[in-house]
């Protein structure tokens, strides 16, 4: 949305007079609480009291004390119940400038909340303790701001750049900078203050209402990392920002209430030539076919679509389009959606490079919901490396892709055809481990028959009231059920008064990030049918 308007003088300087210092719209932060951050509402009388009152409406849930109401009379409208107050204006703060902030933060003694704020965030947005002047050095480094390559300013009232020439001298080396929860509010100072750090390439903005308007941007062709989490910024801002960030690599819009990708002149999105991450996680996008309108981001390497409302994946079709679809995407994150179909699963295969995938607390994932385990997704997933954040060994993949296929083979009286369908990767890793039916053949009898459906297993007690007992290695048929093996634990192991709870650990279990031993929950269930071959592992625990 282009908008114009009279450029607005930066160095400018908030007036104490009451009656002009506040304006409907304004943010502010109430006087040494600069985390109790909201926004006018209402500036005038309030019945039954003097003077001139400032209505608030609080960022915060319960920060206020009712909804914009007072003694019967409405003043304005605020976001909840208990959000609004009324409050003088000598306890509002409408903010300060730029390098005022970063006196009170480097050149006055820090408290441990603020040395706890100074970090910088990972390319997951994860935040990174820093030492940004030393600690113990401070004494000698406050007089040469102009070392300073990276600053967290967070929370400090921040409300407009002050004078540009001045943020220049001051901060020349400074490339990151951290600006999140201040009251910056419109796009024009944000660019000013950029204009002013030549050596910027990193700018958090997170937790401040940004207007939608966005006007007299100039270009910020050194931004690299760009964090708008909580901001409020949607899709149609991000392409009215587009031109003005040529080279963006890395851009984060979580918890912005965004549901569409909105491109302005064509049906997906083009441009950003640079852009390798795109953090969409808490969002509200439902639909598949909002995320396809990315898939022609030539440099995309990265998606976090975590905590959305995603209920199936696909993979476009090549037909329209100029490049193949998510050409360069190796990482997908989709945790805690609404996913529960194994062909979304499958679908990931089509993904030319993908091979870091998060699929946890989704239907699909959850057993309670009729989910499927770690090893499935190993075995249907071709190329996949890394799952739900855990390496994928080369041992783990075999032993995950010949526990599917005897998984398949155990419960599979349907048509090859169906097989197929259901089961994509069956025949190819059928044939590629040289696996044989392993249901015994009607022509064998007795012994024979038998010893041609064992398999070797080791059962290994854990539970606290156990007592150290010797892992024991016993050759079970396949078709052993969950409950007969409990049964058969409680003999072995002479269990009394104890029912036992069975768990089956994975191959490399042993590895860093490895995922936890699977429940074995369904008592008539049998080995095979769970997967399990020769040389698996059950861990024997006791019910809590």
């Amino acid at each position: 949305m282009q908008a114009t308007s009279n450029s607005r003088d930066p160095t400018r300087q908030p007036t104490p007079d009451p009656g002009s210092t506040f304006r409907v719209g304004q943010r502010v932060h109430f006087i040494g609480q600069p985390r109790r951050i909201g926004t006018v509402k209402y500036v005038g009388p309030v019945e039954g009291y003097s003077g001139i009152w400032i209505g608030v409406d609080w960022d915060a849930d319960g920060e206020g004390k009712h909804d914009g109401s007072h003694n019967g009379v409405s003043y304005f409208t605020a976001r909840g119940s208990d959000t609004a107050s009324f409050v003088r204006s000598h306890n509002l703060s409408p903010g300060v400038a730029l390098l005022e902030a970063l006196e009170t933060r480097y050149r006055t003694a820090s408290t441990k909340e603020e040395e706890d704020e100074m970090y910088v965030l990972s390319t997951r947005n994860k935040r990174v303790s820093v030492e940004l002047l030393g600690k113990h050095k401070i004494e000698d480094k406050v007089s040469r701001f102009e070392e300073l390559t990276s600053a967290s300013l967070s929370y400090l009232g921040v409300s407009f750049p002050g004078s540009p020439d001045h943020v220049s001298s001051t901060l020349p080396s400074l490339k990151e900078l951290d600006l999140s929860g201040n009251l910056l509010a419109n796009w024009e100072d944000i660019g000013i203050i950029c204009e002013g750090l030549p050596a910027l390439t990193a700018l958090n903005l997170s937790n401040n209402a940004i207007s939608p308007d966005i006007f007299n941007v100039p270009q910020l062709s050194n931004i690299r990392v760009l964090v708008l989490n909580q901001t409020g910024v949607i899709w149609k801002q991000v392409e009215v920002l587009k031109d003005s960030l040529p080279y963006v690599e890395e851009l984060h819009l979580m918890g912005n209430n965004l549901r569409e990708i909105t491109p302005v002149s064509s049906t997906v999105v083009q441009g950003f030539n640079f852009l390798r991450l795109l953090n969409l996680e808490n969002n509200c996008i439902s639909a598949w076919d909002e995320i396809v309108k990315l898939s022609q981001l030539r440099s995309l390497d990265q998606i976090f679509l975590n905590n959305n409302n995603l209920n199936h994946v696909w993979y476009p079709d090549f037909g329209g389009l100029d490049e193949v679809p998510f050409k360069s995407l190796s990482g997908l994150f989709l945790g805690s959606n609404n996913i529960e179909d194994l062909d979304s699963v499958d679908s990931l295969n089509s993904f030319p490079k993908l091979m870091d995938i998060r699929l946890s607390e989704n239907p699909v994932a959850d057993h309670g919901k009729g989910g499927v385990p770690r090893f499935v997704f190993i075995a249907r997933l071709a190329k996949v490396q890394i799952l739900n954040g855990s390496e994928i060994s080369p041992r783990e993949r075999k032993e995950s892709e010949i526990r599917y296929v005897r998984l398949v083979m155990s419960k599979s009286h349907g048509s090859s055809e169906e097989i197929r369908r259901l089961h994509p990767r069956f025949a190819e890793l059928k044939e590629f481990h040289g696996l044989e039916d392993e249901r015994p053949s009607t022509g064998a009898s007795g012994p024979q028959k038998m010893a041609s459906g064992l398999i070797s297993i080791s059962l290994k007690c854990v539970g606290a009231s156990m007592g150290e007992k010797p892992p024991l290695l016993k050759k079970l048929p396949g078709t052993t059920t969950v409950g007969k093996l409990k049964n058969l634990c409680v003999s072995f192991f002479k269990l009394k008064s104890i029912k036992p709870v069975l768990f089956l650990q994975e191959e490399d279990y042993k590895l860093q990030g490895s995922p936890l031993p699977t429940l074995l929950e369904d008592d008539m269930e049998s080995l095979i049918e769970l997967g399990v071959g020769n040389q698996s592992t059950i861990l024997v625990d006791e019910r809590p």
